[in-house]
């Protein structure tokens, strides 16, 4: 279980680190330095998490796959939006970055969650292999 737990918050630090790391790569309006980085991505992954656990408690009464990604999405421009605001080496300028920030840390944490799903998996069969 802890390991599970472990996985799941590991993927999804790396994936959120990674997204922060393209966006700055690819969009011009969005800066960040080397050490805001890593405080950026530990601030986003939180918030990110009580966004999500709030949204799914308060607005979500029947949870559908298409509410989830669109939950997923409206959380993460919520935690950039904030992090932007706390972290003072991270700078965000125009709607148009926020929008584009948001699906490529999206899309880079979806993968990376896959990625931990799958780890995940492979150590169940794994386990059950040798029992």
């Amino acid at each position: 279980m802890l390991i599970r737990w472990g996985i799941r918050v590991g993927t999804s630090l790396v994936g959120i680190a990674v997204g922060i790391i393209v966006s700055s790569a690819v969009l011009s309006k969005f800066s960040i330095d080397a050490t805001a980085v890593i405080e950026a991505t530990f601030i986003f992954w939180l918030v990110h998490l009580v966004v999500q656990l709030i949204a799914l408690r308060v607005l979500v009464h029947e949870p559908s796959i298409a509410l989830a990604g669109l939950l997923a999405l409206a959380s993460t421009i919520v935690a950039l939006i904030i992090v932007n605001a706390i972290v003072s080496g991270l700078t965000i300028h125009g709607v148009q970055t926020y929008v584009f920030a948001t699906l490529i840390i999206w899309v880079a944490t979806s993968i990376s969650d896959m990625i931990g799903h799958r780890m995940i998996k492979a150590r169940r069969q794994e386990r059950r292999g040798k029992h």
